[in-house]
């Protein structure tokens, strides 16, 4: 059986792999404090194995979680007193890239079409045969789908060399730097917003304000609510349990008596609007421009922000009127 930690250590490893890579590149003025970065975050994929094993109690390894707790605190220090930096990339002229490019065509596509295809098979084919971790059968397809897509690539180019995509790989990694890892540590705050209780106390707020049986109040609210925690958090699936917890299921399902699937995926979509909107969602709206080396690095949100409003405007209505 393949288990979904095996592609956690191999995600580790690769981080591990690229520091090494950082560490030797005296091209990158921050190369030591860069490669602490990347190395100690791809030592916590398997220490956070034998973290998880102890805590589950199921006769695994047993590792303390402190060092895991330091090594967090660690990375938050490197990235944020900005001691994360790049190296000049070893790549080839443009020449030869547009050569290159006129070369292959269309078949430069296929490789990024390996992972959903293989994903897909996995997740509806190899679901049931026993192959892969109950329940885990989608991700590993994902994780499988990359590996299986760098195969396909090295083959379609006619890269023979391993380390070619590797340090392809690592430069794109020093041009997204930590922003990374944004979209995981804000959708770890939507949890923890939520075993503190934010939604219940959002929701006690929320009905002290609006009238009773004020149904449309209530659909704005929710609607505006997901999309403004979406912002400020950069994460709709941060935002959903408060918001969901608050407003969506006690008040428009519970009281109200409004469709639940409806309603909750209403309430998602208003939270993407949100996504559109925000520079938290790195991943979405920084990255990009860093990477295509737009002048302007608000550039993508200001070009989504009238799609962004928009869309909220078309949940927020859709909800009030065909929810209930």
């Amino acid at each position: 059986m393949i288990k979904v930690e095996w592609l956690y250590w191999l995600i580790g490893a690769v981080f591990v792999v690229m520091a090494a890579q950082m560490a030797a590149d005296r091209s990158n003025p921050r190369r030591w404090t860069s490669a602490a970065f990347w190395g100690l975050l791809g030592l916590t994929f398997p220490y956070g194995t034998g973290v998880a094993d102890a805590t589950a109690k199921n006769g695994g390894w047993t590792l303390p979680a402190e060092p895991l707790g330091v090594a967090v605190l660690a990375l938050i220090v490197l990235a944020g007193f900005n001691f994360l930096g790049k190296g000049v990339p070893v790549t080839t002229t443009g020449e030869q890239r547009e050569a290159s490019a006129a070369r292959l065509g269309n078949k430069i596509f296929i490789p990024a079409l390996t992972i959903p295809v293989v994903a897909i098979v996995c997740a509806s084919v190899l679901d049931e045969s026993g192959l892969f971790e109950s329940g885990k059968a989608t991700l590993l397809g994902l994780g499988l789908g990359c590996v299986v897509a760098l195969v396909v690539g090295m083959l379609v180019t006619g890269e023979k060399k391993l380390s070619v995509p590797v340090h392809s790989g690592r430069s794109m990694l020093e041009a997204m730097g930590s922003a990374l890892l944004l979209p995981q540590l804000l959708a770890v705050l939507g949890s923890i917003f939520a075993a503190a209780g934010v939604g219940t106390e959002v929701g006690g707020i929320v009905n002290d304000v609006l009238p009773d049986g004020s149904k449309y109040l209530a659909v704005i609210a929710y609607c505006v609510g997901m999309f403004l925690f979406t912002v400020i958090m950069g994460n709709a699936f941060a935002a959903f349990p408060v918001m969901t917890a608050a407003i969506g299921w006690p008040v428009l399902i519970q009281q109200m008596h409004g469709n639940e699937p409806a309603v909750l995926a209403l309430g998602m979509l208003a939270g993407f609007a949100g996504t559109l909107c925000t520079p938290m969602a790195a991943n979405f709206n920084i990255v990009p421009a860093t990477l295509l080396e737009l002048k302007d690095q608000y550039g993508p949100i200001k070009a989504q922000l009238p799609t962004g409003v928009a869309l909220l405007g078309c949940c927020t209505l859709i909800m009030a009127f065909f929810a209930f």
